[in-house]
This record gives C-alpha cells, sequence and structure tokens, in this order.
C-alpha cells in the first residue's frame, strides 16, 4: 500500500454550501478539470451516488476509473475506494469538511494512488500532491465565484 497525499485549504464559503458542491461526485466535472466525465452507476436509498464510472486526466495518467464511495461519515467526510480502472490498481482517499464556525470551510482532501506500471514513488507523490492541490484550487474557485 502506497502513503497518502493530503492538503487542506480554507474556502470563504459555509459548510453546507461546500458540503452540496463537494457530495455531489456526479457532478464533479463541472468544476474539477482533471475530471473528463462522471456516470452515476449506482445510488444507495437517499439518492446518494455510491458507485461512479469517471474518465480522469490527471497530469499525466489518463484513465476510466470506477470508484465506490463511503457515505458512513457524512456530512463531514466522504470516502472513496477504487473498484475497477484500466490503468490504476489503486485509488483512495476522500474529503473532510470542518466548519471554521465563521461561514468559512476547512476542506482537506486525502489521495494515494497506485499504477499498474512501475514508477517512483518520488513521481507518484508529487503527482499526488498535485493532483490534490489542483482539486482543492478548483473546488474553492468554484465556491468562491
Amino acid at each position: 500500500m502506497s502513503d497518502t497525499s493530503k492538503n487542506s485549504i480554507t474556502i470563504d464559503a459555509p459548510v453546507t454550501e461546500v458540503a452540496a458542491l463537494l457530495f455531489n461526485p456526479g457532478g464533479y466535472p463541472e468544476w474539477s478539470s482533471a475530471i473528463k466525465s462522471a456516470e452515476v452507476l449506482e445510488k444507495d436509498g437517499e439518492g446518494r451516488a455510491v458507485k461512479i464510472e469517471m474518465s480522469i486526466k490527471a497530469g499525466q495518467v489518463k484513465d476510466r476509473v470506477v470508484l465506490e464511495y463511503d457515505w458512513s461519515k457524512a456530512p463531514s467526510s466522504l470516502t472513496f475506494s477504487l473498484d475497477d480502472a484500466d490503468l490504476l490498481t489503486e485509488m483512495s482517499g476522500g474529503y473532510s469538511l470542518a466548519d471554521n464556525g465563521d461561514d468559512t470551510t476547512t476542506v482537506t482532501y486525502e489521495l494515494t494512488v497506485a499504477l499498474s506500471m512501475p514508477i517512483p514513488a518520488m513521481m507518484r507523490t508529487k503527482a499526488e500532491r498535485e493532483t490534490i492541490d489542483l482539486a482543492l484550487k478548483e473546488l474553492k474557485a468554484a465556491l468562491e465565484n
């Protein structure tokens, strides 16, 4: 198993607004440039996406992935794990939200990725961090503009 990369950002928006956007993984292509498409394959009894097929392009990695979402810690966090992919052998992580009490929200994104081809750990970690930083930046822009 690979080490997890993570980063946080503070967004000038209430936690409810952040959760509404972030906890709609089927809508990620609307604000995330790394997610080219997202199709909800399965929903739970509350209508939340639990399995989604996505086309992703993060740095040099372009893949089709099927992710399973775990809502057990919602609304404070949403985690995902890889069910199937063409190139990736692992893609897991999640978003955690913290209400700062002043209509701002701190979002923490954790990500672990492994590929079916050998990649030096330093390069994998750099790509994970770049993916996380871009996702947080684009999330912030979508909520603050």
